[in-house]
């Protein structure tokens, strides 16, 4: 699943600017039914984070909605009166739906989904890289349906977390001589994370002891400047690297 949402996001891994790669991978997965994009690179504001706060960090690269959304009142209410998803980037969230942070049975986010659908947004499957210096690239793809093959939904997940590390790259991409340097064993242990492998398979696979396989792939990780696996395995799937 992983593979061929990969395959499908290809084109728009290969190109050179944010708002082409960002249109690109919208254009890919409207095949999966997407109705809504939204794409941001900028940098984290400074003490605790708030609606306006968040807002005026702006970067906004592309938004893809119905033409009066952006005006209207219910585009105000999602993003000053009631954003739930300020939680997942002050918790660092990488792979985050917006149902994860506003249940729909929850009637107190009645009126928060009602809003949505303005935009025909049911649920939207989101993808978050961090990087240095407080930099943040996300992604917010929107259904207009709410249930999701939980498969598929991680594998689109994966390759928009590979669209995000993308557009920091784009946004702000490092000079060669400072770009993280793998080891061997730390670039196969992560490509076996990539495949799904554990950590104790992973280490049968190196013949290696299961601390040392999971040693491996968190050197390579921390290396990569990712707060988690899935990020690292994204960052090096954007670098074309595994």
């Amino acid at each position: 699943m992983l593979a061929r949402m990969m395959d499908r996001v290809e084109t728009a891994l290969a190109e050179q600017t944010p708002l082409a790669a960002s249109t690109a991978f919208f254009d890919a997965m409207r095949r999966e039914g997407a109705t809504y994009l939204q794409t941001r690179a900028y940098l984290r504001p400074a003490g605790r984070l708030s609606s306006t706060k968040h807002w005026n960090a702006g970067g906004l690269i592309v938004r893809i909605s119905p033409e009066e959304w952006p005006a209207s009142p219910g585009f105000h209410y999602v993003c000053f009166d009631n954003n739930p998803l300020l939680t997942a980037i002050r918790e660092n969230r990488t792979l985050y739906r917006f149902s994860d942070f506003a249940p729909a049975a929850h009637r107190e986010f009645g009126d928060y989904w009602d809003a949505y659908g303005q935009a025909r947004i049911a649920d939207a499957l989101c993808a978050t890289s961090y990087g240095a210096e407080g930099r943040i690239a996300s992604l917010h793809l929107g259904f207009d349906v709410r249930a999701f093959d939980p498969a598929e939904a991680m594998a689109i997940q994966m390759a928009g977390l590979a669209l995000t590390e993308k557009l920091m790259q784009l946004a702000a991409p490092a000079p060669d001589d400072r770009r993280p340097r793998l080891s061997s064993r730390e670039r196969d242990a992560l490509a076996f994370v990539a495949e799904g492998k554990t950590d104790w398979e992973i280490s049968v696979i190196m013949g290696v002891s299961q601390t040392t396989a999971r040693f491996h792939v968190d050197r390579g990780r921390r290396k990569l400047g990712a707060v988690n696996r899935a990020q690292a395995v994204a960052h090096l799937v954007s670098q074309r690297l595994i």
